[in-house]
Parts: structure tokens; C-alpha cells; sequence
């Protein structure tokens, strides 16, 4: 999962390989049969787009599998305990506290101690890298999802399969870095952190994604535009 490989061998199906955008590794696995509908370079950029917006500790790897309702079915019921397939399931290896607060409606404040641990745990030698954790996105459900016109953050917006899996692939690497979404207040801010994201990348049209309300700007460092106006 860590060698780095030639523009050319980017869409191999069953095969992993390395995209590497400082300060992260993302390393993509399509698995065989996966319909394509972005490739491997634009699906890294935004999870490293959705990973800086959300100040994950650098430098770090993170992997994201492009799989199938099949493999879907079976994880969603072990570790939600839903049926059916789901389009999008994130394994966090690091505690919420590991990244910085941000707004769940209350105050967060980190024990002193949790920091110091923090900060222990990423001074790894030179070289190595700390793994946030695995996401693993379902194709077909974002292509079926975006041809039904249940697409976008309300489940009600047609747009591509492409685009549907790049919001998907944002939201999963959120969960990653602790953001969630059972309260409302959480989900009004993990949606405009969201479609800040997808602002910020190249060619990414927004357009529909926005259930309505005020705008704000969202600073995503190091993307094609740092600043972002977004709808949330």
C-alpha cells in the first residue's frame, strides 16, 4: 500500500497505489469490476482538500477503498448494524480528540494531558507517517444515487456520478477527522465544511448541493482556491 506508481498505471482495477499530496498519503484501492467515474489523482485531492480543511496532523496516510454494493452489504450490517449497502463507511484510528474542536454546539476544550499525548504520539521518526484510518465508498451507490436524483448533501439533487462521489469521499474523510452529523447543529456544520471542500477543487461545480441559508467562507489550505464561498 505504500509504493508510488506512473501516471500511467492510474486506473488499474483491484491494484492500490500511493497519491501523494503533501502533508498526506492517500492510498487509493479500486477493487475489481468498480465502474469508473473519477480518476484515482481527483478522488486523493479531495479527501487531501477535506483533511487540511479539517486540520489533520501531518504528515499521515489515510486509505480509501472504491468498491461495490456487495462488499457494502456485509460491513454495514458488522459495523452499523443496518441492511442493505450504504455509500459510505469511514474507520477512524484516531480519536476525535486527536484534531482540532470545531463547532458541535458546544464548547470543546482538550484536557492538557490529551494534548501532551497528542503531540508525543506524532513526533515519529523521520520517514514514517501516523494513519488516520480507512474509508470505504460504494461506486455504485454514488452513480445510482446521482441518476436517481438523490445525490448532493439532502438526498434530492442530480448531478454527476463523478461529483456524488467526491461529496462522498469528503464526508468520509470528515468522519475521519471526527466531524459527525447526529445533531443538527453538527450537520449544518459538517455540510458547510463540506461544500467548502467541494468548492475549493478544480472543475468541481457545486451547483444544487446547497439545501439553502447563509454564506461563509471557509479557508482550505493549500487548494486551487484557499478561500471558498460556500452555501450551508
Amino acid at each position: 500500500m505504500t509504493h508510488p506508481i506512473l501516471a500511467s498505471f492510474d486506473e488499474v482495477e483491484g491494484d492500490t497505489s500511493s497519491v501523494y499530496l503533501p502533508p498526506f498519503r492517500i492510498d487509493v484501492t479500486i477493487r475489481p469490476g468498480v465502474p469508473h467515474v473519477a480518476s484515482r489523482h481527483r478522488v486523493a485531492a479531495a479527501v487531501r482538500a477535506a483533511l487540511a480543511a479539517a486540520g489533520a496532523p501531518g504528515p499521515a496516510s489515510i486509505g480509501v477503498v472504491l468498491s461495490t454494493d456487495s462488499e457494502m452489504v456485509p460491513l454495514n450490517a458488522t459495523h452499523m448494524g443496518a441492511s442493505g449497502a450504504t455509500d459510505v463507511l469511514s474507520f477512524p484510528f484516531l480519536p476525535p480528540e486527536a484534531f482540532p474542536p470545531h463547532e458541535r454546539g458546544t464548547a470543546v476544550q482538550r484536557d492538557p494531558w490529551v494534548a501532551a499525548a497528542l503531540k508525543q504520539a506524532f513526533a515519529l521518526p523521520p520517514g514514517l507517517r501516523a494513519h488516520l484510518g480507512d474509508i470505504i465508498v460504494s461506486v455504485e451507490r454514488a452513480i445510482a444515487q446521482a441518476a436517481d436524483g438523490r445525490g448532493g448533501q439532502t438526498g434530492d439533487v442530480s448531478w454527476s456520478a463523478a461529483q456524488e462521489l467526491l461529496l462522498l469521499a469528503v464526508h468520509g474523510s470528515l468522519h475521519i477527522c471526527g466531524w459527525d452529523h447526529a445533531e443538527p447543529v453538527e450537520e449544518a456544520a459538517m455540510r458547510a465544511l463540506e461544500q467548502g471542500v467541494l468548492a475549493s477543487l478544480p472543475g468541481h461545480d457545486n451547483h444544487g448541493a446547497s439545501d439553502g441559508g447563509g454564506s461563509q467562507q471557509v479557508r482550505i489550505p493549500g487548494s486551487a482556491s484557499d478561500q471558498a464561498t460556500l452555501e450551508g
